[in-house]
């Protein structure tokens, strides 16, 4: 069937029409003139590309845990102390010395059994992270100063002839506010040395490097209430400071 050609002037009186309805109540309505785009200027172009990264921030790091299966791939099937203690014997990939946990804290992950009071692996949480429709485990282990260690846990595929086996595929720490999830992305907030603000950084699943990478690292303004503790700290010295460990890692 040929196609049916319109008729030049119909056309004009159609985008006439359609221009004509635009000015009408409910209808689109002009924002003025839009910014011209401005591109980007590099400065020192002549400057020679880094060839190697200064410092190693542990990111892609992964480490598989030793003597740990995952029954029918789940792991809302581990006993997360378990996981915590089998991952003090583990071997990264590659070692940038970031995955070290404090003697004090490796004393007592080790008597959790013994000592539960004083286990510092807090309750765990089951997110899919990495979007393949499979939960993974997320943990937090207490350390000294306040620093909390948030690692993450991915069951292993059989086509990579790991089937029950577990990868850690995320391993950070810091003195946190919380720890959240927005999307399948972690949001580690951490205070800052100016005070009204705070470092955020989010870890996102990498496919390529199979493992959670900080994708995102900004520093912004603190919430309200947490800009009034930082004045009500800084004009009362002998204020105690607020607890810094996150609710949304602790389990509370």
């Amino acid at each position: 069937m040929r196609p049916v050609r319109v008729p030049a002037v119909a056309s004009a009186v159609a985008a006439l029409a359609l221009v004509s309805g635009c000015g009408a109540a409910g209808g689109l309505e002009s924002a003025g003139e839009a910014p011209s785009a401005v591109e980007p200027a590099r400065l020192w172009p002549d400057l020679p590309p880094a060839s190697a990264a200064p410092y190693d921030y542990g990111e892609g790091e992964t480490a598989r845990i030793p003597g740990i299966t995952v029954p029918d791939g789940d792991v809302h099937r581990l006993d997360p102390v378990a996981v915590a203690q089998a991952g003090l014997k583990a071997k990264t990939d590659r070692d940038s010395g970031l995955d070290e946990l404090p003697d004090a804290t490796v004393r007592q992950i080790r008597a959790c059994r013994t000592a539960p009071d004083d286990c510092p692996v807090l309750a765990p949480y089951y997110f899919d992270l990495t979007g393949d429709g499979r939960d993974e485990l997320v943990l937090g282990i207490r350390m000294p100063g306040r620093q909390l260690a948030v690692r993450a846990y991915r069951a292993d595929e059989g086509d990579r002839g790991d089937r029950g086996g577990l990868t850690r595929i995320m391993s950070t720490s810091d003195a946190v506010i919380s720890v959240e999830l927005a999307g399948r992305d972690l949001i580690l907030r951490a205070p800052s040395a100016i005070s009204g603000y705070e470092y955020r950084t989010a870890w996102s699943w990498d496919d390529r490097q199979q493992a959670m990478l900080a994708t995102r690292d900004e520093i912004l303004r603190a919430p309200e209430r947490r800009e009034e503790a930082d004045r009500d700290r800084t004009s009362s010295p002998s204020a105690p400071t607020p607890e810094s460990s996150g609710s949304a890692a602790d389990g509370r």
